[in-house]
């Protein structure tokens, strides 16, 4: 079992890493978390890194075919910092950036407090407290050179693949009404190709997604706050992404969103 000591020595490697575009195999063993608790330790430390308070959430392998890309049997949760949050068309370096990939989301910023509590959150409730809906992009990756091998213990503490997160505006329509699992998603990569998906690639549905977050972080003790975003996941296949590209993410009348990568 880690120690204190240990998760705080473990995170700071890991955010070396990242601020430095390095990778390494895996943590040493003495640092290298055994259970989902250990990494969720190790990854409560990013919030000493960040200037601002947590500016938001993110979930990794919300669909099978992503549990099988990294080599885990179910989602996993992320601190978005603020730091890393871009304006929609912005343009961010690819760096060394190391999955190159884009992914389209449904977001959701919180209204009010979702705190720990003994009993589950059903998704009514978290809808509930959701102020506005908003389409994302987010730009992953890992700090281990092959993150398909690692296992989940360790992606958690890696912030669950979290780089960089791109929020477009809230949506204006009636997003309440709208079946959300049904819902279109267009990918797309200015004259190279188009990538479309659904809601239902998330969890099933992203407000399923979103439940599960708050009962992820309900069990881990901590507050899903207001003003939190949440990005649930990605409703397309992947989309490969390399310099020059400019990245599309349409959720239709909900709402669009780019990023120019350079």
């Amino acid at each position: 079992m880690l120690g204190p000591d240990q998760t705080l020595a473990a995170s700071a490697l890991l955010f070396d890493h990242w601020q430095n575009g390095r990778r390494l195999q895996a943590l040493p063993p003495d640092l290298r978390p055994a259970t989902r608790a250990e990494g969720y330790a190790i990854q409560a430390h990013l919030e000493e890194r960040s200037a601002s308070p947590v500016f938001g959430w993110k979930i990794a392998a919300t669909s099978r075919a992503g549990q099988v890309h990294i080599g885990v049997d179910g989602p996993m949760a992320g601190r978005i910092l603020l730091e890393r949050v871009i304006e929609s068309g912005a343009a961010v370096p690819l760096g060394a950036n190391h999955m190159r990939v884009a992914e389209i989301e449904f977001a959701f910023r919180m209204g009010r407090d979702l705190p720990p509590r003994s009993t589950s959150y059903a998704p009514q409730e978290v809808l509930a407290a959701v102020d506005s809906l908003h389409p994302a992009i987010e730009l992953s990756d890992s700090r281990f050179e092959d993150f398909a091998t690692v296992g989940a213990p360790q992606l958690i503490s890696d912030n669950a693949c979290a780089h960089l997160f791109v929020l477009g505006p809230p949506s204006t329509a009636e997003w309440r009404t709208i079946d959300l699992a049904e819902h279109k998603v267009l990918g797309r990569v200015a004259g190279r190709f188009e990538r479309e998906g659904k809601g239902a690639n998330v969890l099933d549905d992203p407000r399923l997604a979103l439940a599960w977050l708050a009962n992820e972080l309900s069990q881990l003790g901590i507050t899903l706050k207001a003003g939190q975003v949440v990005t649930t996941g990605t409703c397309t296949v992947p989309i490969e992404i390399t310099g020059g590209d400019e990245v599309f993410g349409s959720l239709g009348i909900l709402g669009e969103v780019s990023v120019r990568i350079l």
